[in-house]
């Protein structure tokens, strides 16, 4: 039987006779097409989900985080239950809209590795969607995933699988997703559950005035948290890191002037920090209530001179001073426009400044400027900043990132304020000051290169208030810094109400999300029917060897003969 086996193996490979040919390459084939190796079938990447809160009551971005399903592109004809992946330079709110409405399982949005690189039209258009996909219920988990050779490749494979599925052949619909890779994308993480008893902490510190105990105070807040779609992914280089900034400066500068006493002027001035600043201000809510309502001593008591507030100051040619109620002459508020015009028209005449006036609309959900807390209190406030409307949309978004913000602006703008609030406090106009006197030069003046380190160490790491506690190393060095020039540095903390909080933040921001390399359902079942198939012939040439083998016979003597 054996000599007859290696007979009729030697006439298959001589007449090359296709049913045992067949029968007998089928296994390596079926090997070609089964899954790659290990190392190849799965991917792992970190991704950052889009915001979850809750604030006063109406929840804001997405309500999920699990994610386990087959990925597609828009390009897919049936989006149900599967990962839309997109890229941003593809990316419109149109595409997004679709995902959610065909009941997408989840959005994955490709970021590439350097913001700086993509249009700026592209970047002008996702920051306007931004905040309308907070806006709108999402019940689906939403993830961003800055892009790699792995994870573009697995793209382009899906848009591939995706896009043959508007063929106009049935079969070739067929054989492609027969063939085709597909991957399916899990997270590690668990669903997303409320954080409970979340602090929000805000630092303070304080020069004090020269000549007595009831010396008017001049109150400096910047708002140092960040905010975008995802919180991760947010680093508020000009909102509101150049604020920051700025007042870290002002720090310095006056901390050198209070140190000489004929340099000491006879004003306070306090220093905040304020966190919380993109939740409707809700550091700078609770400290003002513990100044105001529950101590009876405290700078903010007595006789403020005016809040200034710092915003977005790290770019353009134009200053505005935002007021909720215009100042009346005679007041220092007043006397601190006049020096600002002043200031800008003698010394910085290719900046255009102007006062903005808004009333305080209650009704809004969220406040327009961080000014407008210190006026509900009846406080003279007022915000600078080089934004005309409190709506610009770089205020809220991941795009604003380092780049954005120029260095020499910003050095301009921190000395017209500097300049300007000098002018008040130590009231050089009424004394005869020459209107283009430069006060902050020499050994004194701005330091551009301290302010660019500050600006790119807080350009450096998201700030999102849902991720600076008060144990951060952020806050740790913001304090630090603040104590080199301040004194009575010290942290506020702000906390939820248990039973009726006004914001409440979520968890599971960023996790690793895994793509592993999968075959579609398909695939099984054109696998089961070859490997069937090849059982069948199998056993039909056992069965019927004998027959078989008379017919190689006379095959193989006909090719002898010819």
């Amino acid at each position: 039987m054996l000599e007859e086996a290696g007979e009729v193996l030697e006439s298959v490979l001589k007449a090359s006779c296709l049913p045992l040919s067949f029968l007998l390459f089928v296994p390596a084939v079926l090997l070609l097409l089964g899954p790659p190796p290990a190392a190849e079938a799965a991917h792992e990447f970190t991704v950052y989900r889009m915001q979850q809160y809750e604030l006063g009551g109406q929840p804001y971005g997405t309500r999920s985080a699990v994610l386990n399903t087959e990925a597609r592109t828009v390009e897919a004809d049936v989006l149900s239950r599967r990962c839309v992946m997109m890229r941003l330079v593809d990316f419109s709110y149109e595409q997004y809209q679709k995902a959610l409405r065909q009941s997408a399982g989840a959005v994955v949005i490709i970021l590439p590795r350097s913001i700086s690189s993509v249009p700026q039209d592209v970047v002008r258009q996702f920051m306007e969607i931004e905040p309308e996909m907070l806006a709108m219920e999402t019940i689906v988990p939403v993830y961003f995933a800055v892009e790699d050779e792995e994870l573009l490749s697995i793209y382009e494979q899906t848009r591939a699988a995706s896009a043959s599925q508007g063929s106009a052949s049935a079969a070739e619909v067929l054989l492609h997703t027969a063939t085709a890779n597909g991957f399916q994308m899990v997270t590690s993480g668990a669903q997303s559950k409320a954080i409970n008893d979340w602090l929000i902490p805000s630092v303070e510190g304080r020069l004090t005035g020269l000549g007595g105990e009831d010396l008017p105070t001049v109150v400096i807040v910047a708002h140092y948290d960040s905010f975008g779609v995802a919180p991760w992914l947010s680093h508020g280089a000009d909102s509101n890191g150049s604020g920051i900034s700025v007042l870290l400066e002002l720090a310095r500068l006056f901390s050198r002037l209070y140190t000489y006493r004929r340099t000491h002027a006879g004003y306070n001035l306090l220093f905040f920090a304020s966190g919380g600043g993109k939740f409707n201000y809700q550091g700078t809510k609770r400290w003002l209530e513990d100044n105001l309502d529950h101590t009876d001593s405290s700078l903010l008591q007595d006789n403020v001179a005016f809040v200034l507030c710092l915003d977005t100051l790290g770019r353009g040619n134009s200053l505005h001073l935002h007021v909720s109620k215009p100042p009346k002459e005679g007041t220092l508020q007043h006397a601190f426009l006049r020096e600002l015009e002043l200031v800008v028209a003698s010394q910085f005449p290719e900046v255009k400044f102007s006062m903005v006036h808004k009333k305080i609309n209650l009704a809004e959900d969220m406040l327009a400027w961080e000014h407008e807390r210190f006026a509900i209190r009846r406080l003279p406030a007022f915000t600078i900043s080089h934004l005309e409307s409190h709506r610009d949309s770089l205020r809220n978004s991941i795009m604003d990132r380092r780049a954005r913000v120029d260095t020499k602006a910003l050095t301009r703008n921190t000395r017209i304020i500097a300049e300007a609030l000098t002018r008040v406090i130590y009231n050089l106009t009424d004394k005869g000051a020459p209107a283009d006197l430069q006060i902050f030069t020499d050994q004194m003046q701005i330091q551009q290169e301290q302010l660019e380190s500050v600006m790119d160490w807080l350009s450096s790491q998201p700030r999102a208030a849902q991720l600076i506690d008060k144990d951060s190393t952020f806050l740790s060095t913001l304090e630090y810094y603040m104590g080199r020039y301040l004194k009575d540095v010290k942290q506020h903390h702000v906390k939820a109400d248990k039973r009726d909080p006004e914001f409440v933040f979520y968890d599971q921001l960023k996790q690793v999300m895994n793509a592993y390399r999968v075959k579609p359902a398909i695939f099984d079942l054109l696998l089961a029917v070859c490997i069937a198939a090849y059982l069948g012939v199998a056993y039909v040439a056992v069965q019927h060897f004998g027959l078989l083998y008379k017919m190689i016979q006379r095959l193989s003597l006909k090719a002898k003969q010819q």
